[in-house]
């Protein structure tokens, strides 16, 4: 169950047009921060972070399950049926022994798994597996070629595309 203050966190972020992973982004964090502290464990960073998105599914922000062959059939089937419970499509009645179960397990999980280093490596692998390093070495180029004025220009013309391309 997340936290007022979190779910207060990813309203605002809806409020202020940011994305729906930006808001779910805020569980995530959430999550992070309970493993952290010790309140359970996980047993990889990305199930720390599946934990949070469906944190963040159930809580109503707009965070379609992803499609046929992005994830595995039972991933995806879990995720909607967050997306419906958060959509109010659907009742969440979970049992209480199953409740159990699953608090029990998360709290024999290592905690390390929300650690700096490891959160950095899942990063990096998520990164690597979109192509971000061709676009960060665009960044270091522009850095060496446009100078402070000419990057502050692009982040604006770049903020404008993104602002027009929402509608």
């Amino acid at each position: 169950m997340p936290r007022k203050e979190t779910i207060e966190r990813a309203k605002k972020d809806r409020r202020e047009g940011k994305s729906p992973s930006t808001q779910a982004g805020e569980f995530v964090h959430e999550e992070i921060e309970k493993i952290r502290h010790g309140e359970h464990g996980a047993r990889s960073p990305q199930q720390a972070i599946a934990i949070g998105l469906s944190e963040a599914r159930r809580a109503g922000v707009n965070l379609p399950p992803p499609g046929k062959g992005k994830a595995k059939r039972r991933t995806r089937k879990s995720a909607e049926s967050a997306y419906a419970a958060g959509q109010k499509r659907r009742k969440t009645r979970r049992q209480p022994r199953v409740s159990r179960a699953v608090s029990r397990t998360l709290k024999r999980e290592p905690r390390s798994s929300a650690s700096r280093q490891a959160l950095s490596r899942q990063a990096k692998r998520a990164a690597s597996r979109r192509g971000a390093a061709s676009r960060s070495a665009a960044g270091r180029k522009a850095v060496r070629t446009k100078g402070a004025a000419g990057r502050s220009a692009a982040a604006r013309k770049a903020a404008r595309t993104r602002a027009r391309r929402r509608g």
